[in-house]
């Protein structure tokens, strides 16, 4: 049965009103036309409501779904739209060019296996190592279903499925994290033209409704963590994070090319730093004395840990150091905390001795007032201020500890 088209000229769409469609009475199918974008709409049938994008080229008229409106968002399928209309308006076939394509995919037999390592070969040097590290990880254990799938044949649902997997078994915040990952493969993938499209728009987010992280550590919790750190690699790095308000891998990974001991000085380069911006610390005088006592193993110019990319073992170490707190404490566990919660957890004492704002977050070398025209403006590099802030900081967690 053809579908009986109906124009709405006065409805404005929005998501709240596309959600609001039904069929209208003793109808089957059924398409609502966005009065804004004309050819692009929500086709209703019973049970279901897909976005639809419709233009002629030359003498034939073509209509494509853009999605399920429960799984693809209106802007998204708005913008899908758009991109086809503008191939008309060059005169290119957008089914055309997307048969053309998974031919082409098919005669090559590009699988995804062969997809990600060509991602990863023109990533790397540009991701930071360990970004870089778990994109790989991503690919290889939790997408490994889709190792051989050619491209062309990975759609939605699959992803879709797939996910709900990794949820199941891996955890949300570890199956929103491989689907980042793979949207931002296909993303790339899109640029470089070797696919026609990300499937992995439209569908859920697994870490949706998850509450992000406010765990500060009491300063009876610091003690307990400050005591039971031992003379080795974990040990040393719990008291430098402590002390530095670094992210895990940046002191993880930390290289000896990286410090001056006898001017106190670590340097990040940017391809170490989260933000891509490069980080100078004075180190406090504890920090100094960690590592200088720290081993040096010959031809080696990491730190710590015996990787490529230096400490890895966070998980086996972080279980048996809280099996000490809890031994220690007469049995009685801390309550759960990350490694990242130290960062918080040194970021809410620096505000709360009065260190300001500004130089808080240059000290976990966030922007703060340099985002935007205050960075174009203000080119001081406030390094007195932050070695103050570090050495106040260090003065105020010592006397928590030894107390």
């Amino acid at each position: 049965m053809r579908p009986q088209i109906v124009r709405l000229d006065t409805a404005r769409f929005t998501a709240g009103n596309v959600e609001k469609l039904s069929l209208p009475a003793g109808k089957t199918d059924h398409i609502e036309w966005d009065p804004e974008l004309p050819g692009f709409g929500v086709r209703l049938r019973a049970g279901s409501a897909f976005y639809v994008v419709q233009y002629r080229i030359g003498s034939k008229q073509r209509r494509e779904s853009l999605g399920d409106i429960r799984k693809t968002e209106l802007e998204q399928a708005r913008k899908n739209a758009r991109v086809r209309f503008a191939q008309v308006e060059l005169g290119i076939d957008p089914r055309a060019e997307r048969d053309k394509l998974e031919a082409s995919q098919k005669a090559d037999g590009l699988t995804f296996k062969v997809l990600f390592e060509d991602y990863l070969a023109a990533r790397k040097g540009v991701q930071r190592a360990s970004t870089h590290n778990a994109a790989k990880r991503y690919f290889e254990l939790h997408w490994a279903p889709l190792h051989r799938r050619a491209v062309h044949t990975i759609d939605r649902a699959t992803v879709a499925a797939l996910l709900r997997d990794i949820t199941r078994d891996h955890g949300r915040t570890a199956a929103a994290r491989a689907r980042g990952n793979l949207s931002a493969l296909f993303a790339w993938a899109l640029r470089e033209g070797v696919t026609a499209s990300n499937p992995v728009v439209g569908t859920n987010d697994p870490a949706e409704g998850i509450a992000p992280r406010d765990r500060v550590l009491t300063p009876e919790e610091l003690k307990a963590i400050w005591n039971q750190c031992q003379d080795d690699d974990f040990g040393r790095i719990v008291r430098l994070l402590l002390l530095t308000a670094c992210r895990r891998d940046e002191i993880g990974g930390l290289r000896w090319s990286e410090l001056d001991l006898e001017t106190g000085k670590m340097l990040l380069p940017k391809e170490r730093t989260k933000p891509g911006r490069p980080l100078t610390l004075t180190l406090p005088d504890c920090a100094r004395s960690i590592l200088k006592a720290a081993p040096r193993r010959a031809g080696r110019d990491l730190v710590f840990g015996g990787g490529k990319a230096g400490f890895s073992a966070w998980s086996y170490c972080t279980l048996s150091f809280n099996a000490r707190v809890t031994a220690a404490n007469g049995g009685r566990a801390l309550a759960p905390w990350r490694i990242h919660d130290l960062r918080r957890t040194v970021r809410t004492g620096l505000s709360k001795i009065g260190v300001k704002p500004h130089v808080a977050e240059l000290v976990l070398n966030h922007t703060g007032h340099k985002a935007g025209i205050g960075g174009v403006y203000d080119h001081y590099d406030y390094q007195p201020e932050i070695a103050e802030a570090l050495s106040k900081w260090e003065a105020h967690l010592l006397a928590i500890v030894n107390s």
